[in-house]
């Protein structure tokens, strides 16, 4: 049998005062009434005493809040990759008290409109809506009845609700730059997207805005994309394939892949070429997934921030929670990319940084 649950009443006869004055002491109302000092620690002491908690059902009832927020996610939580974006929400979460209920859709419609009804009936104070991948979406109605932040998506229609993002274009830049204080100014070659805008994987956010800080960064120092090949996937075995093929016909000095999976396969065409990294081919990358620093030499790349893009999102939430919808104005935040400087790029053979 499970021991019976810790009242107010219980609190209030071990400290020798009224329930209504325990109420007033645990609510943090004691000073403003004036009740003493020596009653107010007789209270908490026997609070602490009885590991007394408050019932949250209750203070929900009188507040209006029930100190939760929903978390519903694509494959988010059952993503080893991107499961520090879990543990930055809950933490931000629970710096504020509140819980964190978690729901994973696996990308089916009609459980996604489960979990948001699920979340409603608890009436969970807000809602952070996520993606493991950027793209974006169309809002589900049930989404905008609760204050609501869209974590990794951007919406299809116009809407109030704030996103939270990486700073996918800035990161393009970033890349570019590794190259260029390295001295990479011509040879520059672009795995996985490219040269193009309209040369990327279809619905990739993240291929488009990272072309266009690369093409941004490398026009700004006078220097052209060599060539590209497009990867209709982010697997290593498209890059492997795509690398073949442009080593078929060129001779990079660098590559830029637009993820680590790629450079993976780029590693191994690579090597099936007889050419080496960095001796002979730089190589920068982006997202930091674990195999960047497991593959030999380490992988220069420019890291997807999971962990702050869930502390964000938690942090835009509350902000939502105390603005009227008036004043929501589906303002997009940007979280930025940084890079991971490793082993992967060096200076051109017989060139000298500029």
């Amino acid at each position: 049998m499970s021991p019976r649950r810790v009242t107010m009443a219980d609190v209030a006869k071990a400290a020798g005062v009224s329930r209504t004055t325990a109420s007033l002491v645990l609510s943090g109302r004691g000073r403003e009434l004036r009740i003493s000092q020596d009653v107010e620690q007789r209270v908490l002491r026997a609070a602490h005493e009885l590991e007394y908690r408050p019932n949250i059902v209750s203070v929900g009832l009188r507040t209006g809040t029930t100190r939760t927020i929903g978390f519903v996610s694509d494959t988010v939580a059952t993503s080893r990759l991107a499961g520090d974006m879990i543990k930055g929400a809950l933490e931000a979460a629970r710096d504020r008290g509140f819980m964190l209920f978690i729901g994973e859709t696996e990308g089916d419609a009609e459980l996604e409109r489960l979990l948001l009804q699920a979340m409603h009936d608890r009436q969970v104070d807000g809602l952070v809506l996520a993606s493991m991948f950027t793209r974006t979406i169309e809002v589900p109605k049930a989404v905008t009845a609760v204050p609501a932040v869209l974590l990794n998506a951007l919406p299809k229609q116009p809407t109030p609700l704030p996103a939270v993002l990486p700073d996918e274009v800035e990161a393009g830049r970033s890349a570019a730059r590794v190259l260029l204080d390295a001295g990479h100014r011509d040879g520059v070659y672009l795995i996985g997207a490219g040269p193009g805008l309209h040369d990327v994987p279809s619905e990739s956010v993240a291929a488009v805005e990272r072309l266009v800080g690369i093409r941004e960064a490398l026009g700004a120092a006078g220097v052209e994309v060599a060539g590209a090949r497009i990867c209709p996937d982010w697997q290593p075995e498209y890059g492997l394939t795509a690398t073949r093929d442009l080593l078929g016909t060129a001779r990079p000095r660098a590559l830029i892949c637009f993820n680590d999976r790629i450079a993976m396969g780029a590693y191994q065409a690579l090597d099936d070429f007889g050419l080496r990294v960095p001796a002979d081919v730089s190589v920068v990358s982006f997202d930091d997934h674990p195999i960047a620093s497991w593959m030999r030499p380490q992988l220069t790349t420019v890291a997807l921030p999971h962990y702050e893009l869930g502390r964000k999102a938690v942090d835009v939430l509350f902000a939502e929670i105390g603005r009227s919808d008036t004043g929501r104005t589906g303002q997009v935040h940007r979280v930025p990319m940084p890079v991971r400087a490793r082993e992967s790029v060096k200076p051109p053979a017989g060139d000298l940084p500029g």
